[in-house]
């Protein structure tokens, strides 16, 4: 049986686990849910095949497909079913967090070394003298504005081909692990913003008000105009970037121009893909050739939990809802999959304003991590 038939059957598996899980009205399975909730299985399944039978299933097709085809039809799918005048919300103070987040993710890592260093002359012979500090470049891209971004700095900080996959594979647990996490932190978010003293609400009811009695345009034709849009930027030959913008732009022009425009169902359309692409990603996990120094994986921890602490800071000075910190967080550090996801285990509604974030972040990745390389090379 070829991998990309197994790819396939996992996927299918997968998609259905989710999606039929959240419907079971049990009070031992919600309890579950409320910590792990039904969407992070998408990415747990497919790796645990891939553990438990050590199969290579990062290069099957499905990653090309969810690329070209997927991504595209989530895309137009959930801003589709962003009101133009609710994009207020998305306003100036989350952006300060999101921009103070990229901020940290650029300058602790110099930071870290930097103390690090000044205590152990290992340290320094580590990050300096051997050039570890070309391994932490990626990382920043990689975090910031994805694959693009990390390829990019990868040859810009000239990272030797070793050291660049521990990395990757480092980035990969590291990622994963924070997905959880800020899938649990989003869902308190409320709580917690109230219990440190943080007034701001979220306004309900995002979603596009539409009279009852109105027609509105059918789910199949709807998927049709996805289909049709998604294969007309796919044979123009887009980079990823400008596919993400371009569509981005369309789904807010589609959902808010066309008065019958079914919002709900768009909505709907966008979490399945959203699960969709989540267990496609989760076929690339891979947690075997790790290996790096210990002190290399202790600086990228402290990284990112300094990278969380001080973004909560932020939103308290702020008093901002709490519930940006991991939307935010996961836009500097997941993207445009992960992001709108992990909002989606909150409100659905919000989705839109998570992928919006995730742009900005494509859009400053690489000039985040030339600051990085600059300010590395002004202390070395």
């Amino acid at each position: 049986m070829s991998l990309d038939l197994i790819a396939t059957g996992i996927i299918l598996l997968t998609v259905l686990f989710v999606l039929k899980i959240t419907k079971v009205q049990n009070r031992i399975v919600q309890k579950v849910l409320d910590w792990f909730p039904a969407i992070l299985f998408a990415y747990v399944i497919p790796a645990s095949f891939t553990h438990l039978f050590h199969w290579d299933l990062s290069k099957v097709y499905l990653h090309d497909l969810s690329r070209h085809w997927i991504i595209p039809v989530t895309l137009l799918a959930v801003m589709s079913a962003l009101p133009i005048k609710k994009l207020a919300i998305v306003g100036v103070r989350p952006i300060i967090l999101f921009v103070v987040g990229s901020l940290l993710i650029a300058t602790l890592p110099v930071f870290l070394v930097s103390i690090s260093s000044s205590i152990s002359g290992d340290s320094d012979q580590l990050f300096f003298e051997m050039e570890y500090w070309k391994g932490l470049v990626p990382i920043v891209g990689g975090w910031i504005g994805g694959s693009t971004s990390q390829l990019i700095l990868k040859e810009l900080a000239e990272t030797p081909e070793n050291l660049f996959l521990s990395v990757l594979v480092l980035d990969n647990i590291l990622v994963n692990i924070w997905t959880i996490l800020m899938f649990q932190f989003i869902k308190k978010g409320d709580s917690l913003s109230k219990t440190i003293g943080i007034s701001d609400i979220i306004p309900a009811n995002l979603e596009q008000n539409q009279s009852n009695s109105a027609k509105k345009i059918r789910p199949i034709f709807i998927i049709g105009i996805f289909l049709l849009l998604a294969s007309g930027t796919f044979f123009l030959q887009l980079s990823f970037l400008y596919l993400v913008i371009s569509l981005s732009i369309i789904g807010l022009l589609l959902g808010n121009i066309i008065p019958s425009w079914n919002t709900e169902f768009s909505l709907k359309l966008g979490g399945i893909c959203i699960v969709l692409v989540m267990a496609i990603l989760g076929l690339k996990l891979d947690f075997s050739n790790l290996t790096l120094p210990f002190t290399f994986i202790g600086i990228v921890l402290c990284w990112l939990i300094l990278h969380f602490v001080g973004m909560l800071l932020v939103a308290k000075t702020l008093n901002l809802n709490l519930i940006w910190v991991p939307i935010a967080s996961m836009a500097n550090l997941g993207g445009i999959s992960t992001a709108p996801a992990v909002t989606a285990a909150y409100r659905k509604d919000l989705m839109p304003h998570a992928v919006l974030l995730a742009i900005l972040s494509m859009v400053t990745g690489t000039a985040w991590g030339m600051f990085t390389i600059y300010l590395f090379q002004m202390i070395s």
